[in-house]
């Protein structure tokens, strides 16, 4: 990976993500919806103010905000993961910022609203690594992103609450990621095999 034009800018960005995600865990289980309003308050507070924003500078001014579905806490559900499955190793070539180097060690199901879900759980390989779980659904390149949206992603701090067999799964703090909003980013979208088949109408919509 290529070193970051703004390295300090760029880590005081992932120790703030951190923090929020910290708040998260602190409050979900008592104040979901308090933790899920406090989240969307930091994250457009980043977007507006951050000189890290996938927002230039020049369009924050005009700039409408971030767009969320209404929260709905059934939405956050408690998968059980399965760390039997085949470990694949894929690579995603992102540009300029060089090749993410992947693998696929776990699966995590969930059931919402009666339908059974399965989404694969990958570790972004290099020194320290980190759990990723992107996903698309049947809103993809209509509500939401065409590319997918996160729920986590460790390296930057993205982390709900993860434990050895159990992966929280609350879809209202789905988010998109920077390429969405400002195509000078690079970001690895999420793979074929983690598109649900069913509407996810919770998180982070479509700029």
């Amino acid at each position: 990976m290529s070193t970051p034009i703004h390295p300090f800018t760029l880590a005081d960005w992932r120790r703030s993500v951190a923090a929020h995600y910290a708040h998260v865990r602190d409050d979900a289980g008592r104040d979901p919806r308090g933790a899920c309003a406090h989240f969307r308050d930091a994250r457009e507070r980043l977007f507006r103010t951050h000189p890290d924003s996938p927002i230039e500078p020049q369009r924050r001014e005009g700039w409408p905000g971030l767009r969320w579905f209404a929260y709905d806490p059934a939405w956050r559900v408690v998968g059980a993961i399965d760390r039997s499955v085949e470990r694949v190793h894929f690579a995603i070539d992102l540009g300029a910022d060089g090749t993410l180097r992947c693998t696929r060690v776990g699966v995590v199901r969930f059931t919402h609203a009666g339908r059974n879900g399965e989404l694969a759980v990958y570790w972004m390989e290099g020194y320290g690594g980190g759990l990723w779980l992107p996903f698309g659904d049947a809103t993809s390149g209509g509500e939401t992103y065409g590319g997918g949206r996160y729920l986590y992603d460790t390296i930057k701090g993205a982390d709900p609450g993860v434990g050895e067999d159990e992966l929280v799964l609350d879809f209202n703090f789905a988010y998109n990621p920077s390429c969405a909003y400002d195509e000078r980013w690079s970001c690895p979208l999420s793979p074929r095999e983690n598109r649900l088949s069913f509407a996810v109408t919770a998180g982070e919509r479509k700029p």
